[in-house]
């Protein structure tokens, strides 16, 4: 047993602090990402949680530049492009894409900006792949509290709405009949969404958060049609994908070609796991929902 261990795992891997720190802040993240991401999927804003992910580079890129951790910059940047799309009209269905659309774009300008006065500064050498496609390995010890508050933040505000949300999320209209503040409502949900996609873009990169928000919460809406075991089911899926591709990432540092980006591996094992979930069986899923 311990040889076909060794098979697997490469020597040092449960010793390595900085391991140790990735598998911990990774499990964090996944569980933030699929308890929001059930709601983005159901809503239908995954290009919202797209757009957030790519606008999220122009502020890891700054916080970069002026030398403070990417997270503060991811989350800034996220949460302000939210208020932007909520005061836009995010909450309309034909002001969605316009919305999106606007704040996608300035924050592409404003990336395309940092980005490149940080790949011109001898201080930010190596962030540009940093921030576009992650870097769990080297994250500081002083990133895990930050992730912690940000994920409770996250998690706090989906459980204080979560039974107005799952109304308004399935049914505005009947929302809006039963007098309840959906627009508040919806402003608070982007907000859990803006830092689920930040700590999304810490662990895998801002161009592949949305990998991890909205894939392991649509492969548990297609195992299960109720929302609480869909969250739970999508933070479990997030939490083995992300394990099992740091595993797969440290492993590949003994490959050939070593050093492979656990952001790679992670959005391949999500990519699996949907379609797997979608040849289940009709019976077995109508049984699981």
């Amino acid at each position: 047993m311990h040889a076909d261990l060794a098979a697997i795992i490469a020597p040092g891997f449960f010793s390595s602090s900085s391991v140790q720190l990735a598998l911990v802040v990774g499990a964090l993240v996944a569980i933030v990402a699929g308890t929001v991401g059930v709601f983005t999927v159901i809503r239908g804003q995954s290009f919202a949680g797209e757009a957030l992910g790519d606008i999220g580079a122009s502020g890891g890129s700054s916080a970069y530049l002026v030398g403070i951790a990417p997270l503060w910059g991811f989350v800034g940047i996220s949460v302000a492009a939210a208020a932007v799309m909520e005061l836009i009209g995010i909450q309309r269905a034909r002001g969605r894409d316009l919305a999106t659309g606007i704040v996608l774009g300035a924050g592409f300008g404003l990336a395309a900006l940092f980005l490149y006065l940080g790949s011109t500064s001898s201080s930010t050498t190596g962030a540009t792949v940093t921030i576009l496609f992650g870097s769990i390995f080297q994250l500081d010890t002083s990133t895990l509290p930050l992730v912690a508050v940000f994920g409770a933040i996250a998690l706090a505000t989906i459980l204080v709405i979560y039974r107005p949300l799952l109304l308004v999320s399935v049914s505005p209209e009947l929302g809006a009949a039963r007098r309840l503040p959906v627009r508040l409502i919806g402003s608070l949900y982007l907000l859990a969404m803006a830092l689920a996609v930040a700590l999304s873009a810490v662990t895998i990169g801002a161009i592949l958060s949305t990998a991890l928000l909205v894939g392991p919460a649509a492969t548990a809406l297609q195992l299960t049609r109720r929302p609480g075991r869909a969250i739970l089911c999508a933070a479990l899926v997030g939490i083995g994908v992300m394990w099992i591709g740091i595993l797969l990432a440290y492993d590949s540092y003994s490959w050939p070609h070593h050093g492979w980006p656990v952001s790679f591996f992670v959005v391949t094992l999500v990519l699996i796991a949907y379609i797997a979930s979608r040849v289940i069986p009709a019976p077995a899923r109508k049984r699981r929902g």
